[in-house]
């Protein structure tokens, strides 16, 4: 039978006492983690978010008491009052309070408990699924309270951090108006304005430009954010944001506030000292090098151009890739020339999952000589050539693309990946930053037939390259950053557009009429027109910030509540249908599909 506090007060959580507190009374509360009868004598192990405390029932010291505690199951909630006292057995390093136990002098049962569908342990082996639809049992694992204390101080020195640089914390609407430009948005229908629609922020973009526009010179927010797109690892339909714009700056400013920031925060919530200045590389520098616009820096495995080195040379794949106006670069993956076939072939059906139409491979033997899939098509004279080219030694394994450049940079940069996991190494304790700066501004959507905007289309142009825009776009940069961490885009801002021509400019390479961009935004148009200071932010997700410094798998393990894979909570079951009159109410007919 459940009982009330019946005015017990807490006096101190779990992990909060040490030998300090030896000899006095206190007042614990919490989850029943283990009980163990040895007759005479029952030991409980009592948990809260804070910690694991060992609880000692005697019969002699809590008389009828006892038989309760006898009845303790796991996760039986329940109230202690004891004394402190210095471990009578052995004491256990591995727990902070590991030198203590309580003597308990009365117990109160407030909640029993069911045995629950899995065990409430650190490292669960229980099967994801099992585990979010009973999130609530999950979520008193200790390592996952962990995670989400971490979170916990992770914003809240951003926003000691930010408070102090003279940023105003102000939030920014959730039912706005949808701009489709990017990921699809969820929508949601106007009951009072019968058949239109809100659409939930992929960010708050417009909104923290207009902040700059009324003059509120350094705005951010803890910003929740909704894209309708497919899940991965790092990604999720509701995700958190660190978002922030200031005014009268530029790269410099916005590239060394938060620099600064990521130094103090690392250092204040998980004691990691970032070096500054954080390194950084163009956004070229990081496709010709890694493959990748979010290269890992941890390990080395760069990609090098042997397009000249092979020009000409008998093997059809690479002559044709270059006379298609491609390119063939490879990676040499040390120590690994003699990889079995088999995993050569898997590293081949891998590749192919980025668009190559195949791999080539050459080895060099510990003895110097080569075993290559290619090796045939080739001179003695343009193997050695090669193997200069790619530094290759003996016991290295040297793989090929050749194709167009952005399938060769997708591939290689995908493997370069897939190798170093499979080599051991990336290392999960390392954490390199880097900056990826000088992004094209726009790039070719060949669906579409049109250019569209690489960030958004609010991206200031290189000064030097704003002459380009309308005579020669693609080739123009933007003013745009990408902080990465261990090959993960942590963040990304620009320089905005804050003159109207360069403004309507922009939206005409993208296609739009004048009367469509003021259709879209027309209220951000508008506000050009009375005074705009030149400003530029960044944004950062909190979620993959919080996953890498925690260095879990997912997103999953840093989010309360999280969706899988179709965006479904397993939970709670939505997205779910709803009541017939609710949806006559908003004017919709549902279709079948």
């Amino acid at each position: 039978m459940a009982e009330s506090m019946k005015g017990l007060k807490r006096t101190h959580r779990c992990g909060e006492l040490s030998l300090s507190n030896v000899g006095e009374s206190v007042t614990a509360m919490g989850w029943v983690q283990k009980q163990r009868n040895k007759g005479g004598i029952i030991f409980v192990d009592l948990r809260d978010r804070s910690g694991l405390l060992q609880i000692i029932f005697e019969e002699s010291d809590i008389g009828e008491g006892f038989a309760k505690a006898e009845k303790l199951r796991s996760e039986f909630v329940i109230a202690v009052v004891g004394r402190v006292e210095k471990r009578s057995g052995a004491v256990n390093e591995n727990l902070a309070t590991g030198a203590i136990e309580i003597r308990a002098t009365q117990l109160r049962i407030l909640s029993e408990a069911e045995t629950p569908p899995f065990p409430i342990e650190a490292d669960s082996k229980t099967k994801e699924e099992l585990r979010l639809k009973y999130r609530y049992l999950d979520l008193r694992r200790p390592d996952l309270q962990r995670n989400l204390i971490l979170r916990s101080n992770i914003t809240s020195k951003v926003r000691e951090f930010l408070t102090k640089e003279g940023f105003l914390e102000i939030e920014t609407p959730i039912l706005q108006k949808s701009t489709p430009e990017g990921a699809r948005d969820y929508l949601v229908p106007s009951r009072v304005h019968p058949g239109s629609f809100y659409a939930l922020p992929q960010s708050p973009q417009l909104f923290k430009q207009l902040l700059m526009c009324a003059g509120y010179d350094r705005y951010f927010q803890i910003a929740k954010c909704f894209r309708d797109e497919d899940l991965r690892a790092d990604r999720q339909p509701e995700f958190t944001q660190i978002d922030m714009e200031l005014s009268f700056v530029d790269v410099e400013d916005v590239i060394d506030v938060n620099e600064r920031l990521l130094q103090y925060v690392c250092r204040e919530a998980v004691g990691l000292e970032v070096p500054l200045p954080i390194p950084r590389i163009t956004w070229q520098e990081a496709m010709d090098r890694y493959g990748s616009d979010k290269p890992d820096t941890r390990f080395e495995m760069e990609l090098t151009d042997v397009s000249e080195t092979v020009a000409g040379c008998g093997f059809a794949v690479f002559a044709s890739a270059l006379e298609s106006g491609g390119s063939v670069r490879g990676i040499n993956a040390k120590g690994q020339a003699e990889m079995p076939r088999k995993k050569i072939d898997s590293l081949v059906e891998f590749a192919k999952g980025y668009g190559a139409r195949g791999l080539a491979y050459l080895a060099v033997l510990p003895d110097g000589s080569y075993k290559s899939s290619f090796a045939k098509f080739m001179t003695e004279e343009e193997l050695d050539r090669l193997v200069d080219a790619m530094k290759g030694q003996p016991g290295d394994l040297l793989l090929f693309a050749a194709d167009k450049k952005k399938i060769v940079y997708s591939v290689l940069g995908a493997l370069r990946l897939e190798l170093a996991g499979q080599m051991g190494l990336l290392d999960d304790n390392v954490f390199h930053f880097l900056w990826v700066t000088d992004f094209p501004l726009l790039e070719w959507d060949e669906e579409e037939n049109r250019y569209t905007a690489m960030h958004h289309p609010f991206t200031m142009p290189a000064d030097e390259d704003l002459a380009f825009l309308t005579e020669d776009p693609g080739r123009v940069r933007a003013k745009a950053y990408d902080i990465v961490l261990n090959g993960t885009e942590l963040g990304g801002g620009s320089v905005r557009i804050f003159q109207s021509d360069v403004q309507e400019k922009m939206f005409e390479v993208l296609g739009f009429t004048k009367e469509e961009a003021y259709q879209r935004f027309g209220f951000l148009l508008n506000a050009f027109r009375y005074g705009v200071p030149p400003h530029a932010g960044l944004a950062y997700g909190l979620d993959r910030l919080v996953m890498l410094l925690v260095k879990a798998e997912s997103i999953r393990e840093v989010i309360a509540f999280p969706k899988v894979k179709d965006a479904s909570c397993l939970m709670t079951n939505a997205p779910d249908i709803v009541d017939a009159d609710q949806l006559e109410e908003l004017g919709i007919t549902l279709k079948k599909c």
